[in-house]
Parts: structure tokens; sequence; C-alpha cells
């Protein structure tokens, strides 16, 4: 049963203990609690293989246009050094820059073990403070960038109908927008029960890009069913670690003071040169920690 359908069960069986007329039938109650039981570990026993398989990470630049973009840049390599330095393999699926060379947005896949555990409290808003280095007066600038990291999703996790899909072919586009390739190996999915729309344009293959792209789509439905489920899990249980939200400010990382902060925690480092470097290994052990004393509570 795909990860899609049992969390749509587990929500039927939710509807249905909390019906009076259920209620009243303690045998109904038995055997309705023990299915429940079993699917909610089912789903767990699923969330660790999707974080052994490896995840999704999306960064977009947010406010402050051409710096913003540099600082989504400035993330994403940081990423990719964290990653370089656990033995992960990260490998770019789609990206949009600018004239400057910063990033729109981008798209990447990271494997390798416990990469999704590592890396799920990145999600949200993460913003600079610096001065950029077209700036002449010495000004500091307040930029932001949104991250998302999504658990990797395969075809067995989640279905998609083939009726439900959208598939366009174009050239692959580098900075500024121009087209790389003369052949149209890039490909654009649309999920039009949604409207979710995903692109894969880094491999020369067409057929490599189609799979990458229904991979991202599996990926993004599958979240956006947990952030659902998470989202009524919160309305009873909030943890102290936040909600994880992407439109929620989460970390700043203050050049002038030499000094990132965690807002949900409350909790500063220096050396940022050492963290932009990939250096993330106190910050990652520190929300762990936090996310474990919440849950003990």
């Amino acid at each position: 049963m795909a990860i899609d359908t049992r969390i749509q069960r587990k929500e039927e069986l939710e509807r249905l203990l909390s019906d009076p007329a259920v209620l009243a039938d303690p045998e109904r109650v038995k055997e309705l609690s023990i299915e429940f039981s079993r699917i909610e570990k089912d789903l767990q026993r699923a969330a660790h293989t999707l974080s052994s398989q490896g995840v999704i990470l999306e960064i977009r630049a947010g406010v402050g246009g051409n710096e913003a973009a540099l600082f989504a840049k400035n993330l994403f390599e940081m990423y990719q050094r964290f990653a370089a330095r656990r033995g992960w393999q990260a490998a770019i699926l789609d990206e949009s820059r600018n004239d400057l060379g910063g990033y729109k947005e981008i798209t990447a896949q990271i494997r390798g073990e416990d990469v999704y555990e590592m890396l799920r409290w990145e999600s949200g808003v993460h913003r600079v403070q610096r001065i950029p280095a077209t700036e002449k007066s010495g000004r500091i600038h307040t930029s932001t960038a949104s991250v998302a990291v999504l658990p990797q999703a395969q075809e067995a996790d989640i279905e998609v109908r083939p009726q439900d899909v959208k598939i366009e072919f174009f050239r692959s586009s580098g900075p500024g927008g121009q087209n790389v390739n003369k052949v149209e190996t890039a490909v654009r999915v649309t999920h039009t029960p949604t409207g979710l729309v995903v692109a894969s344009q880094e491999s020369r293959s067409q057929q490599k890009n189609r799979e990458q792209a229904m991979m991202l789509l599996r990926s993004k439905l599958l979240a956006s069913r947990q952030e659902e489920e998470a989202k009524k899990i919160a309305a009873t249980r909030r943890e102290q670690i936040g909600t994880a939200d992407r439109s929620e400010k989460i970390r700043t990382y203050n050049f002038p003071q030499d000094r990132l902060t965690d807002h949900r925690i409350k909790k500063s480092w220096h050396n940022l040169e050492s963290v932009m470097q990939g250096n993330l290994e106190p910050i990652v052990k520190a929300l762990q920690q936090e996310v474990q004393m919440s849950k003990s509570k």
C-alpha cells in the first residue's frame, strides 16, 4: 500500500473513531484501533526508509534581488560542502540563475545515510545580513532565501496516474535564461489535479530528466500529504523546535558580527566562515537535541 493511501486510511480511521455511532460498539472500536496502530507503525517505518533514500533540496531567492540570489547560491554551496563532509552524493536537478551567477532557484537531490534526519530542520526562511560586494557605501543589506527539504519518494510510495500529468519538453537554459542545448532534453511536468509544476534539465538524456521530474513530483505530493498530517498533529501538540513551516524565519547569518543565530532554539554560533564551508554538524546536533528534549516532555 502506497504511503499516501496509508495516510488517507489513517485519516479515515480517525474520523471513524470519533463517530459516536462507532464508539457505541466496543468490538468495532477495538478492531479499528488495532488497524490504526498498525498503519501508524507502517508510516513510521516508511518514514525511516524515506530518510535512507535521500532528500530533495529546494532553495529559492527571497527578498533582496541579486543579493538574495547570491545568498541562495552560498546556501547551496554550504549544503554541497556539508554533503561532501558526510560522504553523501549531491546532484542538481534544475536551476535558474541570474546574470551575476546567483540562483533564483535551485533543486537538487542529496543521497546518503541519515540525510533526511540531518537536514530536515533546514526547511524555512534563512536571512543574511552583510555588505554586498557591489555596495560602494558600505551599507549592510538584509536579504532572504527559503529552503525546503523533502524526503525523496519512489513510485511505490505515492501513486501518480498518467492521466493526471502533462509532460512538456524544452531546451535547457543557462545564466540569464539563454538556451544552452539545441535539443529539447529538459522536461517539465504539471500535475493537473493540484497545479504542481516541476522540471528537470541537468541531464543530457530526455528520459533521465523525465524520470527525475516524476521523482520530484512524487516527493512534492508526498510532502504535501505529510504537511497536512503534521498540521493536524500540531493542533494538539506543537514541538518547541517550531513548525518547520517554509514561511517561518529560522536562521540569521550576520556577517559583520561573524554570528549565526538559530531563532527556534535561541542559540548562536561564531566563525561563520567555517559554517559556510559546510561545518554544520554543531548546529544540526543542537537542533536534534532540542527535538529530543521537546518530545520527552
